[in-house]
């Protein structure tokens, strides 16, 4: 459904259906005729604004359940699941797709939710990453209550890029009697930050750099401030085990420590001004490029999106350790794939340089999406398993225009890479750049 033709034809339905009206008597109630009734049922008319509003008022209809299909993601969560490769052979497009969620959402959200449940035959509760992941793409990583928050919390302590870390040690300090100290690497094997509260201290390891060192700092401010909000949004995601519960906190307090970075209204303004150059926004809100990366899949305010990138990161190995969606609508073949054509493998023999590719990919999808793809490696310090990781932004081409980073770059995709479906599925025998998973078989 778009934002400005609303077809809500089976709530609609639904309603006369439990109030045991039929058409005539229905449309009679709210001063219109059967046949138009009839057509909105149908998806052929759209619902009026004046008619919503007689419905809200005749039946005590609550218009939030018109957008139930954001539940699952909208129209790119379901295209999303029928991306599968179980589904390849049935040549699903996303017309289809959106005439599926039209007409029959919840019969969308039955499939959605037995997909979810079912996946690739795990059970619940057997792999708590899998359950967080997909809580994750349902709210498409923005949480709006959290950036609200985080806006008002930075505006309280006037942060700038060079008072941050000042400013929110001074928050825990004299809010919450903590102090902040630097311990010796030695102090702290293998861990980058320990609370200590018999101490009162939050302790962080000299190994983390300036940018690491605000984000924790920024993260136990917000884990204290905001613990209520935080436990809503766990409690909210209706995950099934500890673990998956623990995950999912983690990931919405580093969510808040990044919206106390880089709050939403500013970041925005900013990411507009610059044309998402990530370097300039690196300096002006001295933070790093993986958390640059990662705040760029959150821009999805009501009435103020930003461009809705996707992030994944690569260990030396080739192997993802990560993947976040955002509103992209990117599917990514998680399940070992590996893409050596990719610009992410190729920043490995780059170190520290900003790579660009357009590409193509989209397994399951009866065409392909184009791709703008930026890539460069990063420096994981300060833990027993520091190493060097490749980040990858990715955003349809069709947006990409306006990307500083996207200049002299051609976004024809007659020019773009296809990626296809991934080493373990591809079965080419004259690949020229195997992948390691091709040649460990």
């Amino acid at each position: 459904m778009s934002d400005t033709t609303l077809l809500a034809g089976p709530a609609l339905r639904r309603l006369r259906k439990r109030e045991g009206l039929t058409q005539a008597a229905m449309a009679a109630s709210l001063g219109i005729s059967p046949s138009y009734l009839n057509l909105i049922e149908r998806n052929q008319r759209p619902l009026s604004a004046r008619v919503l509003v007689q419905v809200i008022e005749r039946f005590d209809f609550d218009p939030r359940s018109l957008r139930e299909d954001e539940a699952i993601g909208g129209l790119d969560g379901l295209a999303r699941r029928l991306s599968d490769k179980r589904f390849a052979d049935l040549g699903i497009d996303r017309e289809e797709i959106q005439e599926f969620l039209a007409a029959a959402p919840q019969a969308a959200a039955a499939f959605a939710r037995l997909y979810d449940t079912a996946g690739e035959g795990a059970q619940p509760g057997e792999d708590p990453a899998r359950q967080v992941r997909q809580a994750i793409e349902r709210w498409q990583n923005h949480f709006a209550d959290l950036d609200h928050a985080a806006e008002q919390i930075a505006d309280e302590l006037r942060l700038s890029r060079g008072e941050t870390a000042a400013a929110l040690a001074d928050r825990l300090r004299q809010r919450h009697q903590l102090s902040v100290r630097i311990l010796p690497s030695e102090v702290m094997p293998g861990i980058v930050h320990r609370l200590d509260l018999h101490a009162r201290q939050l302790q962080l390891s000299e190994m983390l750099p300036g940018a690491a060192r605000r984000f924790q700092i920024a993260r136990q401010v917000g884990a204290l401030e905001q613990r209520d909000q935080i436990e809503t949004l766990v409690a909210g995601a209706n995950l099934t085990s500890p673990e998956a519960r623990d995950l999912f906190r983690e990931h919405v307090t580093d969510y808040l420590a990044a919206a106390l970075l880089m709050p939403y209204g500013r970041f925005l303004r900013a990411c507009e001004q610059t044309g998402y150059d990530v370097n300039i926004l690196q300096r002006r809100f001295a933070s790093s490029f993986d958390q640059i990366a990662q705040r760029l899949t959150s821009l999805q305010r009501v009435g103020e999106r930003g461009l809705p990138f996707f992030c994944a990161r690569f260990g030396r190995t080739g192997r993802m350790v990560h993947f976040s969606a955002g509103a992209s609508g990117a599917a990514y073949p998680i399940d070992g794939a590996r893409w050596p054509a990719w610009v992410p493998y190729a920043a490995f023999e780059r170190r520290g340089s900003l790579l660009t590719q357009s590409v193509t990919f989209g397994e399951g999808e009866a065409v392909p999406k184009h791709w703008f793809t930026i890539a460069r490696t990063i420096e994981v310090d300060g833990v027993a398993c520091s190493a060097r990781k490749a980040i990858v932004l990715g955003l349809e081409a069709r947006f990409a225009g306006e990307l500083a980073h996207a200049r002299g770059v051609s976004l024809d995709i007659a020019d773009a890479v296809p990626l296809g479906v991934g080493c373990p599925r591809c079965g080419r025998a004259d690949c020229l750049t195997p992948a390691p998973a091709r040649l460990a078989s």
